[in-house]
């Protein structure tokens, strides 16, 4: 069998719309609900502790007859190296001969899906309308969960957005303002970007052990959380009180 190989230019060179990926993730959780799939926990490993994860993800999609695994690793000082913080591979098999089919580079799936997962979150339980959303965490995570955003809902005024390390946020808010065409502006602090927003999304690195910092109160009623991992940011009684 040939062994189809696609590298992270390959892949975005397709230019999957957001909406697209929003579609086929809500279909993976539809046939998750009907039990036709199989997702085992994860099983990671910490090389360097605090620092840096690999993760072994493997799972069967019945119906769509798809078997695969994603090795996906985090590295949180790769910045400093011009690297993204999560890189890795999925790995396609056939189900009946379990020989690899297809790799594939899982940097921009990655982004897209996590995105797309909270995206499907937001249609069936998030506000009517979300005219101001607020973005912590504004490197990759932050931009894919903003177009999620921008796919869902229109009439958006006003963008929050925060991120402790000044240059990427600057070029969070210069370079998403001129794709989405929406204001976005860069306030001084989580409170700052909590306060009065519809949408929370939190996309900040976890590490193994981290520290939440968002409190309760700074939540408006009905507002929803969407982050891409709650114990990063948010503390326990925010989680229990989410509308």
């Amino acid at each position: 069998m040939e062994l189809l190989y696609l590298s992270r230019a390959d892949v975005e060179s397709l230019q999957i719309p957001m909406a697209a990926v929003i579609e086929v993730v809500e279909e993976g959780f539809r046939r998750k609900g009907l039990g036709e799939t199989q997702m085992p926990p994860k099983t990671p490993i910490y090389p360097r502790p605090d620092k840096v994860f690999l993760h072994a993800m493997p799972a069967y999609v019945g119906g769509l007859d798809a078997a695969s695994v994603k090795w996906v690793g985090g590295a949180e000082d790769n910045y400093k190296h011009g690297l993204p913080t999560i890189t890795g591979l999925v790995i396609l098999n056939d189900p009946e001969t379990m020989l690899p089919l297809a790799v594939m580079d899982c940097t921009w799936i990655t982004a897209m899906r996590t995105a797309a997962a909270n995206a499907v979150a937001m249609k069936y339980l998030g506000p009517a309308e979300c005219p101001e959303p607020a973005i912590i965490g504004c490197d990759v995570q932050g931009r894919s969960n903003l177009r999620a955003i921008a796919t869902l809902y229109s009439g958006i005024r006003r963008v929050r957005a925060f991120d402790i390390k000044p240059e990427v946020l600057e070029a969070f808010v210069r370079e998403m303002k001129a794709e989405l065409n929406v204001p976005i502006d860069a306030v001084s602090g989580a409170e700052e970007a909590v306060v009065g927003a519809d949408i929370v999304v939190t996309a900040g690195y976890m590490p193994p052990r981290p520290e939440p910092y968002i409190e309760d109160a700074w939540l408006k009623p009905g507002a929803m959380a969407a982050p891409v991992d709650y114990n990063v940011a948010w503390k326990p009684e925010v989680c229990q009180n989410v509308d």
